[in-house]
């Protein structure tokens, strides 16, 4: 983990439901144990893993997926693919699929004779 990744985990950290001012609740035996996660470089709670690095997506697809992930053609985030031809990041990905139906929609309607005025009497 470089020094970025362990700074965005630092802030991730107070996220966790077992986090109480710098002590960590579950492995607490009646006097102050600090939380091990606030402290490491490196990924050693299990509950950290499981509970609260899924809510940074970009984080843990860095640290986990780093040889399935992909780079986002819209913003640059790394992101993990569900197929072989995604190329946006989840928030990106409804974005482009409105933006590009909309120019479908569009060329659709100007290439439709329905719609012209060209009504001879």
């Amino acid at each position: 983990m470089d020094y970025r990744q362990y700074r965005r985990a630092r802030r991730l950290v107070r996220e966790c439901c077992n986090y109480d001012n710098g002590q960590c609740i579950v492995l607490d035996e009646g006097d102050g144990c600090v939380c091990v996660q606030s402290i490491s470089h490196s990924l050693l709670c299990r509950w950290f893993r499981a509970a609260v690095l899924p809510l940074d997506h970009q984080l843990e697809t860095a640290l986990y997926h780093r040889l399935e992930s992909r780079r986002c053609s819209e913003c640059g985030a790394l992101f993990l693919p569900g197929s072989n031809r995604a190329k946006y990041c989840r928030e990106c990905a409804a974005r482009m699929k409105r933006k590009h139906a909309t120019e479908r929609k569009r060329k659709q309607r100007r290439l439709c004779h329905a719609l012209e005025a060209e009504k001879a009497l």
